[in-house]
């Protein structure tokens, strides 16, 4: 009793920390705009046209791009740490990620190899999120088609990082032949970004994005069966080829939706589940899941708000800023508690 009391207030915090944090997203940019104009442009009592079109059609999908990105990288990282049972799995191990940045290589640097084939493709926003799903989702069914072959799950961790070596040398082959701009424009896109998205491509980020999350939130009694062990597991009943197919269906498509959308941001799925962990002391997924959510969402926002560098034009790749933020804090949460819960 008294720690669902405990949990209670921390959602609470959590909440009102995230609300907070999300307040400040959106009042930060390089042009300042009056707290007044922006609680105004949420109830649509704004005067000022410009801020109006400032706040919904820029700061507002933003911010809910950074939330929809941290809570759907942090859950992606808590289903891969509990699936493989290993703290260093990430949302990317399956080699999600790596099948993205294939289809955009092939976008962006394929015409250095293959001529005028993709010159069309260039430059194109929905060319690139349709190259990275296109990417992310042939890994995402090889994946599947390996894991109702291979009993074991360290061997589909095995082979899911060997999908990574793979795409790895194939977008090497394609930089060698690249030219520097074509280079440049990649790289870029490794960055990561937030701030690209529209109104309806948000639509279609959030579509995916929530079928992920109703996969990852019918998999908890299979994610905390699978915490006492495979033949525990079995002995209470679970499928565990079934379970295993829905835990990586529900992190794919997290995972693969958020690289095509904004690019391959690291840290967060690796890091966030750990720093809940240290808060919550539980390895419950019924309270971790949405511990999870709201953290991943706080930290994304937070390192988003520091990006934008207060009154500078500038705004820094935001994957810089998941590193230096956050690893910092999971070393000294490390050490200062001498061991992972896990």
């Amino acid at each position: 009793m008294n720690n669902q009391k405990t949990y209670q207030l921390q959602f609470i915090l959590l909440i009102v920390v995230l609300l907070l944090c999300f307040f400040v997203n959106i009042s930060l940019g390089s042009i300042s705009i009056p707290t007044k104009s922006i609680f105004g442009s949420l109830f649509g009592t704004i005067e000022n046209n410009t801020h109006q079109i400032i706040i919904t059609d820029f700061r507002l999908p933003k911010a809910i791009t950074a939330i929809l990105v941290g809570s759907g990288l942090g859950i992606s990282g808590l289903l891969m740490q509990t699936l493989f049972r290993n703290p260093l799995a990430g949302p990317f191990v399956l080699g999600i990620s790596s099948g993205a940045s294939l289809g955009v290589a092939l976008v962006i640097l394929g015409s250095g190899l293959f001529g005028g084939l993709f010159a069309t493709a260039l430059i194109s926003k929905w060319s690139i999120v349709v190259a990275a799903s296109l990417g992310s989702f042939l890994v995402l069914l090889a994946v599947l088609a390996v894991s109702s072959k291979v009993r074991d799950t360290m061997a589909i961790l095995i082979i899911g990082l060997m999908f990574g070596s793979i795409t790895a040398a194939v977008v090497s082959v394609l930089s060698y032949f690249s030219s520097a701009e074509q280079l440049q424009q990649y790289i870029f896109w490794g960055f990561g970004s937030l701030s690209n998205l529209s109104w309806n491509e948000l639509l279609i980020f959030f579509g995916i994005y929530a079928l992920g999350i109703v996969l990852s939130i019918a998999s908890i009694k299979g994610l905390n069966s699978l915490l006492l062990g495979d033949n525990y597991a079995k002995s209470l009943g679970l499928n565990l080829k079934q379970s295993r197919l829905i835990i990586i269906l529900a992190t794919s498509l997290i995972a693969g939706t958020v690289t095509a959308f904004a690019g391959p941001i690291a840290f967060i799925g690796l890091a966030i589940p750990h720093l809940t962990r240290q808060i919550f002391k539980t390895s419950n997924h019924k309270v971790l899941l949405p511990a999870v959510f709201l953290f991943g969402a706080i930290v994304m926002l937070i390192c988003d708000s520091i990006a934008q560098i207060p009154g500078s034009d500038y705004t820094l790749p935001i994957n810089a800023i998941t590193a230096l933020v956050g690893a910092p804090v999971v070393i000294w949460l490390l050490v200062r508690q001498r061991k992972m819960m896990f």
